[in-house]
């Protein structure tokens, strides 16, 4: 499969990053806000759901993570909280990202993580981009919802 290569310009964009990133886990270490390039970069480790739910994706093998990195520009501010940026080895598991609009296209990009941890992006517009690093490996297991089936032979 290639390397995904997205990027977002508004709400609907940002909705299409948010399902390729779902589940994708990160280190608060490798999260980073530049104030004076008005930049936020972050690397993770995302499922590929896109290969999960393939032809056939059922088998373990065909289940992966990737290396990716989102950058968003044009951030004027941003905010945490329910995490301690000094914990560089805490582990993060995005579950959305979310866009709130104050006086278009100025808003807030959310990106909301389990245990009610978020970051708060202010952002002048939406300008984001999310690409594959090229680095992919078998995932340990596909994430469980609420309402997902339960795996075969549990």
């Amino acid at each position: 499969m290639t390397d995904l290569k997205l990027i977002a310009l508004d709400a609907e964009d940002l909705a299409v990053l948010s399902a390729h990133l779902q589940d994708a886990v990160l280190r608060v270490a490798d999260i980073a806000f530049l104030k004076r390039e008005k930049r936020f970069a972050a690397i993770l480790n995302r499922f590929d759901w896109n290969v999960a739910v393939a032809e056939g994706a059922k088998r373990k093998k065909q289940q992966v993570r990737r290396r990716s990195g989102l950058r968003f520009e044009r951030v004027l501010a941003a905010q945490t909280t329910g995490f301690d940026l000094k914990a560089k080895d805490a582990v993060l598991n995005l579950l959305a990202i979310g866009f709130e609009a104050t006086e278009e296209p100025e808003g807030h990009v959310l990106l909301l993580f389990s245990g009610g941890a978020a970051i708060r992006l202010q952002v002048e517009c939406i300008e984001a981009e999310l690409k594959d690093l090229g680095a992919a490996w078998r995932a340990r297991a596909k994430p469980n919802h609420p309402g997902d089936e339960p795996p075969t032979g549990a």
